[in-house]
């Protein structure tokens, strides 16, 4: 045989070897999917035993991200539902209903039969219209090791006025899908982008559908114009003038065999009719002037009450060959589409600091009152900056701002300054990214979301609200609870088992090969399940993951656990009382013990 038929020969094996992989990963691919909706079928079946609606009061939620938050239209309440929460080995997504009631400041739990299935990353939009309506439609749920995800496609509506769920079969909707946006628009619910991930592919989206709330009917549109490109994550929102506004996103795509570069959009488009008819769209790109929010990822989006748009925190990610690194946020912008600008959201701190006077004497001008306050006998207070090194060299960040003291000898000041003007702390919500917020009475409510340390994801379960109208502070209503967060650590024969399914390749164990939210390489192996924007892409965090020094010298098996966990304490910058589990009084903590509501 010559050269060329051995060529031949030789190609053909190769594309034989090829075929039988293909189908072999095929085969896999079908297995996992059917474990999957055999998952699911089992939740399903669990969630038919519900036959009646039952309120419960109890404790807040616990820690999740990547739920959805709305206020009710006509109660004093707000409406958490799903949401999903990893704890370095085991993904949990839920289907639960809960409900803040603002006046009492209490949580319950809702149960009614037939809920949607559980999941994450959906989208969630309040109506008023029948005694107030709560449409759902897509998310994801994913399996428990975090390697397999489901994208719904369904649209769920839950009647207010008489607590049931139904779920609106119409054809002709959006395909399945996560991290997508949603808006009420005059009597449509109009959906944008989102993206669909399979164990080998995936796709991100920038179609547009309309859903009809009178005839219960979806629609494509087409609009006129260029458009945003394919993202999940972005800002949407319906301006005054009628308008829908698009800004910035996430999305990935690969430049070469297993790696993907991830995109932090910071581009913005409106979405409007054309000559005011109402089946005829186009879009047109904008440049808003002011003060533009740094690209980010994962940021949270709400309405205020003059009808402008707030973004707060996100995560902006800085690329390196082989490494990812974020910078979590917790600042506040507003768009103006009105004036077409961006505003940074500055808080004026507590009323009674502007109204501080001499005993005995009269009221001084702000500026003289500033210049003798920061004269040279004058001490900020200080800020404590520790750096905490990893085992695999990850440095580790922790800020914390400490009242100012007192030299000796030096008399108290004169003026009438409340506790909190004494130098305490600041009450504001942590740098994180997928925090879930609403807009109740002029009141900005922030629950929950994500940040990272090191290798690890803290999934917080905290409740802050600020008054828009008078920008002045925020207040915490529940307070991080250090308690509830555990990070459980990979036993080696787990590490042993990852190493024989990966090749044991020094490369594929890297904490820093995969990617999501701007990584490199796709797969479990970086946390940020939020940086891309409800996901869009991302993985949950590693699985060799390393032990952080800072969080405890050696894992406690406080948790109701028989694997080693690690409380994440030290990452709260709080003083602490004794009895904290697996703590000490020098241990910081926020958390305190949830007590049942008294009677009205």
């Amino acid at each position: 045989m010559g050269k060329k038929g051995k060529k031949e020969k030789k190609g053909r094996g190769a594309e034989k070897t090829a075929a039988k992989m293909e189908k072999k990963v095929s085969k896999r691919s079908r297995k996992e999917e059917e474990d999957l909706e055999a998952l699911l079928a089992h939740f399903q079946a669990l969630d038919a035993t519900k036959t009646q609606v039952v309120e419960t009061p109890c404790p807040p939620p616990s820690p999740r991200l990547h739920a959805s938050l709305s206020a009710h239209p006509d109660k004093d309440e707000l409406i958490l539902f799903g949401g999903e929460y990893f704890n370095g080995q085991k993904t949990s997504v839920y289907n639960e209903l809960y409900t803040y009631n603002i006046r009492k400041d209490a949580w319950a739990k809702v149960e009614i039969p037939n809920p949607p299935p559980r999941r994450c990353a959906h989208q969630a939009v309040v109506v008023p219209q029948g005694g107030g309506q709560l449409w759902i439609f897509g998310g994801e749920f994913a399996s428990p090791d975090g390697e397999q995800f489901y994208h719904y496609k369904d649209l769920w509506v839950l009647h207010l006025a008489t607590k049931t769920w139904e779920q609106v079969r119409a054809t002709g909707g959006p395909s399945g899908r996560s991290g997508h946006r949603m808006v009420a628009w005059k009597r449509q619910l109009i959906l944008f982008g989102g993206f669909h991930e399979t164990t080998r592919d995936y796709i991100y989206y920038n179609d547009v559908y309309a859903f009809d709330l009178d005839t219960f009917t979806w629609s494509r549109l087409c609009p006129s114009g260029t458009g945003p490109t394919p993202r999940s994550g972005c800002q949407m929102s319906v301006t005054p003038q009628g308008s829908i506004v698009i800004y910035g996103g996430y999305s990935k795509q690969r430049v070469k065999k297993d790696v993907d570069r991830g995109t932090q959009h910071s581009d913005m488009f409106l979405l409007q009719p054309v000559d005011g008819r109402e089946g005829k769209w186009g879009w047109t790109r904008i440049n808003p002037a002011g003060a533009k929010p740094t690209p980010r990822s994962g940021f949270s989006v709400a309405v205020t009450p003059n009808h402008q748009t707030l973004l707060f925190g996100g995560v902006c990610d800085e690329e390196e060959e082989e490494s990812l690194e974020g910078d979590f946020l917790n600042d506040l912008h507003f768009y103006d589409a009105t004036r077409n600008r961006w505003f940074a959201g500055q808080l004026k701190g507590p009323k009674s600091e502007k109204r501080k006077r001499r005993r005995g004497g009269k009221a001084e001008p702000e500026g003289a009152d500033k210049q003798e306050r920061g004269g040279a006998g004058a001490q900020e207070p200080l800020e404590v900056v520790r750096e905490v090194v990893a085992e695999d060299g990850t440095v580790v960040t922790i800020k914390q701002v400490l009242a100012a003291p007192v030299p000796a000898g030096q008399p108290q000041s004169g003026e009438e300054d409340s506790p909190d003007e004494a130098g305490g702390p600041v009450v504001e919500p942590g740098p994180r990214s997928n925090a879930m917020l609403a807009v109740k009475h002029g009141r900005l409510y922030l629950y929950g979301g994500m940040f990272e340390a090191g290798d690890r994801q803290v999934t917080l379960g905290d409740l802050y609200c600020l008054d828009l109208h008078k920008m002045q502070e925020w207040t915490a209503l529940v307070e991080a609870d250090p308690g509830a967060q555990e990070w459980l650590e990979e036993t080696e024969s787990e590490e042993d088992s990852d190493e024989d399914a990966e090749g044991g390749s020094d490369e594929e164990d890297s904490g820093d090969s995969g990617g999501e939210a701007g990584g490199l390489a796709p797969g479990p192996g970086r946390a940020p399940a939020g940086h891309s924007g409800d996901r869009g892409g991302a993985r949950p965090a590693s699985q060799d993951s390393t032990n952080l020094a800072a969080a405890r010298e050696a894992p406690t098996r406080c948790c109701p656990t028989a694997r080693p966990c690690v409380h994440l304490a030290s990452l709260f910058p709080s003083p602490a009382p004794s009895g904290l589990c697996g703590g000490s009084p020098e241990e910081p903590r926020l958390g305190v013990p949830w007590q049942a509501p008294g009677p009205p």
